[in-house]
């Protein structure tokens, strides 16, 4: 029954309540009547999740999606990267959403969700960790490196206000050409990937923050990216079981709350040429049914085109995603109030019963989610704290161990009597760089202080030549495959070269030829320090690569 109304007795007279978020009781039973007290429009905007502004306004509340809370009452809001220059006014921004959020009549909050995965992918900037990431963490190959991780970035979210994060990535580094994934992977190891996935959920739930594992059911084995394409992976169904699913098996049975959908189809299944994102047999007959996931499944950006030229249009993909079992529809940016997302969604309601209850159950799903998360001792303030926002980032205790987890994880791949490689030994040394050059540079300089410098291009193959021929010992730092051509232009030179591989230690298949190798798995600055401390000898560098370099790069394009 729609606004049901109840009464109490209340010193010796009646008092009328409505319906609250934060009435106690089972959270089951209170999320179906929440449900079933709203309108159809109050029940789909419990499904949308909104990105805000774009990089000419950042942290600054938008007006749009102000309107969206205040008008619509959406269910969530999602923070990108261009949004987190300065988080003490971000941590101001998400207090204004919450507040606006509290004023509709349920009093439910905001779900308030970022991709803090680690490592390589970092929304949110400013002030936070910068960490040594997934990969990282199956080369160090302890779980309880990965239960810390989640729990200091979740600590560090939960001081802003975020309360859910897009991670852990359990994509498994299957395809050695994966541009999308590589260092966000644990490794090639299904049953690594998953104990680490689920260490690093728990960690971070500890915080208060909502678990999100990605990308079901898999998106390691291509080397194509779903923001741009939609890739077709060739596995069938015994594969993905036997491989990509085994993460989120082990996840599932862990009990992971939240699981995003990955857009990439897969035509030796039964699900054909459709992303799983938007098939109901990927998320009903396997995630639901054989897997019994019982949470919330949201998907990737729906404005991605992976999803959006297999639906035809934006707002059809939406219609698809929610036909097919998500319960929460993620959009980067804020369409207009009257846009097309929101006018088919409410009309399919209205002519389609089954879309209708679709949405309802999904709403469901999305209550109680926030019921267990957002209320009780551990939830993540809604209104954040500025001065705890200012003072606490980044975490004093997450910085150390940041620092002893690039230390761990700090890989030897090639070394023939290089390593250790102290500044006598080395002789004159240049660092050659061309990403992420003044980290690596400063701490270069800090093991070698005499040694020169040098940001290469990719058109200076000459100069970085006759830079070298004047150097005992070249360390050069690759992060890229285009950096491996002028890596080779050093080959059978003269001086003794080492190769210093950040992010994707992939490429090193490329450069066994260099007298010395060792790979770190992050940008960070700790990740440079920890590798230059290896290569000095300082530490053991014990890390271990998560693949095997020369193995198959991958079933599918």
């Amino acid at each position: 029954m729609k606004g049901k109304i109840g009464v109490l007795l209340f010193l010796g007279g009646l008092r009328a309540f409505a319906l609250d978020f934060y009435d106690p009781g089972d959270p089951a039973l209170l999320a179906a009547e929440l449900v079933e007290n709203m309108t159809d429009e109050q029940a789909l905007a419990q499904t949308l999740m909104f990105g805000w502004g774009d990089r000419s306004n950042g942290t600054l509340p938008n007006p749009l999606i102000l309107d969206w809370i205040r008008q619509r009452r959406i269910g969530g809001v999602k923070v990108f990267g261009w949004n987190t220059g300065n988080t003490q006014d971000l941590a101001r921004t998400i207090g204004i959403f919450q507040a606006e959020a509290g004023k509709n009549p349920f009093r439910i909050p905001l779900l308030v969700a970022t991709d803090q995965e680690g490592g390589w992918i970092r929304h949110v900037k400013g002030a936070t960790s910068q960490t040594p990431g997934n990969m990282a963490l199956g080369a160090s190959g302890y779980v309880i490196d990965a239960y810390w991780s989640g729990f200091y970035i979740g600590r560090e979210l939960a001081v802003l206000g975020i309360n859910m994060n897009f991670a852990p990535v359990v994509d498994l580094y299957t395809n050695r050409d994966s541009l999308l994934i590589g260092p966000r992977s644990f490794g090639v190891d299904p049953v690594q990937a998953g104990l680490l996935g689920a260490a690093f959920m728990k960690g971070q739930q500890e915080t208060g923050v909502i678990s999100t594992a990605k990308h079901f059911p898999g998106h390691g084995d291509t080397a194509l990216d779903s923001h741009g394409v939609l890739p077709q992976m060739m596995s069938t169904l015994d594969m993905l079981w036997d491989r990509e699913l085994i993460p989120y098996r082990l996840m599932i049975r862990e009990k992971v709350p939240v699981i995003m959908t990955g857009h990439i189809a897969f035509p030796n299944t039964p699900a054909g040429g459709a992303p799983a994102s938007l098939s109901p047999w990927f998320l009903g007959d396997l995630l639901r049914d054989r897997l019994g996931f019982q949470g919330v499944v949201i998907t990737d950006d729906l404005m991605m085109n992976g999803a959006v030229l297999s639906a035809g249009n934006l707002s059809m993909a939406g219609k698809q995603a929610l036909a097919a079992g998500n319960d929460i529809l993620l959009f980067s940016r804020t369409p207009a109030l009257a846009d097309a997302i929101w006018t088919r969604l409410v009309t399919g309601m209205r002519q389609e019963p089954a879309l209708r209850d679709r949405v309802r159950s999904a709403a469901g799903r999305v209550i109680l989610l926030k019921l267990l998360f957002l209320r009780g001792e551990k939830a993540v303030p809604l209104i954040p704290d500025l001065e705890r926002a200012q003072t606490n980032l980044p975490d004093p205790e997450g910085t150390a161990f940041f620092l002893d987890l690039a230390a761990r994880s700090v890989t030897i791949v090639k070394d023939e009597a290089v390593v250790p490689l102290d500044p006598e030994k080395a002789g004159k040394v240049l660092l050659a760089a061309r990403s992420y050059a003044e980290d690596f540079f400063k701490a270069g300089r800090a093991a070698y202080p005499s040694a020169e410098t040098y940001r290469y291009t990719l058109s200076g193959g000459y100069d970085l030549v006759r830079r070298a021929q004047r150097a005992d010992t070249v360390i050069f730092c690759i992060s890229s495959e285009e950096d491996l051509k002028p890596l080779g232009a050093l080959r059978d030179l003269g001086p003794r070269v080492v190769v210093f591989s950040v992010l994707n230690p992939g490429y090193l298949d490329s450069a066994l030829w260099a007298d010395g190798a060792l790979a770190v798995y992050s940008y960070a600055a700790p990740s440079f320090v920890a590798g230059f401390s290896a290569l000095l000898g300082r530490i053991p560098g014990p890390g271990v690569l998560p693949f095997s370099l020369g193995e198959s790069r991958g079933t599918s394009p």
